[in-house]
């Protein structure tokens, strides 16, 4: 079987922090961001989770920020596939979403946590329909002047100071009507036209990863609680996040493997007044990524915070 995505057209509302952010340990958003993302909706795809299990590139090791792109196909009003969608410019809806860390267990199973955090979103709508430059209810891109159904964000979580090893697996959740660690069920929202914004909030989908390097073309991490919905059709389980074998691929390019888009950001934390010495202080910086005048700086930093 072949996993179904959506084709996530969009650009893309960077998050730029007021603190710098450390070096990129790993990356598998684009650069420049292409107008066109594969993605996974959940309450489309019956999906509770996924995530991947990565390799971090480098030395730093403690986490700053990690970055999901998601791609958003939600209206205020009308809807992406009824050709009627209007949204007013830059407007959001709060969405929380989850990413949690866990560590490699044998034969790549899922294991310890090591970390996780849950963060409010502030999420675009996607732009109104342009019924004059596009068909199909797609959104008009003066940029590149192409019409595309989503619009990219990138939600970037905070990890400050978090210590992982070389390899971990990520999980990316969020709840829909039906599907999440807990699915919101029937609300209002679910009656209007449009829907209620979450059920049209996907995972953006990229290839290869530029910095680092991610599990077998073909693999992922998933949860769902449709068996058909597994690569080996729920014979290693059902409704748990789990590796997910051989069928992350694209039907048309067997060789090219739906990898979610994410980056981590870490640095080296000083983690004594030792590590400082004998030149590593020029290798270590503070959690938010500047770097140390001097070893002294740095033994200060290590003895204080400061």
């Amino acid at each position: 079987m072949y996993k179904l995505v959506s084709l996530a057209f969009a650009t893309v509302l960077l998050v730029v922090s007021g603190f710098a952010q450390g070096q990129i340990v790993f990356n598998s958003i684009p650069s420049p961001m292409p107008a066109n993302l594969g993605s996974l909706g959940f309450q489309a795809t019956q999906t509770n989770a996924v995530g991947d299990r990565i390799v971090l590139s480098g030395t730093a090791r403690n986490l700053v920020t990690v970055t999901q792109t998601m791609s958003s196909w939600g209206c205020q009003s009308g809807a992406w596939y009824s050709g009627n969608c209007v949204s007013a410019p830059g407007a959001t809806f709060a969405q929380p979403l989850t990413l949690t860390l866990f560590t490699v267990g044998a034969g790549g199973s899922v294991g310890t946590q090591i970390a996780t955090t849950t963060q409010t979103f502030n999420i675009p709508y996607r732009p109104s329909a342009d019924p004059v430059n596009c068909t199909g209810g797609r959104w008009f891109n003066t940029a590149d002047g192409e019409c595309y159904n989503g619009f990219a964000y990138n939600a970037t979580f905070n990890f400050p100071g978090v210590l992982v090893p070389n390899q971990v697996i990520y999980r990316i959740s969020y709840n829909t009507s039906n599907y999440g660690t807990a699915p919101y069920g029937t609300q209002p929202c679910a009656s209007t036209p449009q829907g209620c914004p979450y059920d049209s909030l996907n995972v953006a989908l990229e290839g290869n990863p530029t910095v680092g390097s991610m599990s077998p073309i073909g693999d992922a991490y998933y949860n769902s609680p449709v068996a058909a919905n597994y690569c080996d059709g729920g014979a290693g389980g059902v409704g748990v996040f789990r590796l997910d074998s051989g069928c992350w691929t694209d039907p048309e390019d067997p060789t090219f493997s739906y990898k979610l888009s994410v980056r981590f950001n870490a640095v080296n934390i000083p983690s004594n007044a030792n590590s400082c010495k004998n030149d590593g202080w020029q290798t270590r910086m503070r959690l938010y990524g500047s770097a140390f005048k001097n070893q002294g700086d740095c033994v200060s930093y290590a003895n204080n915070g400061k």
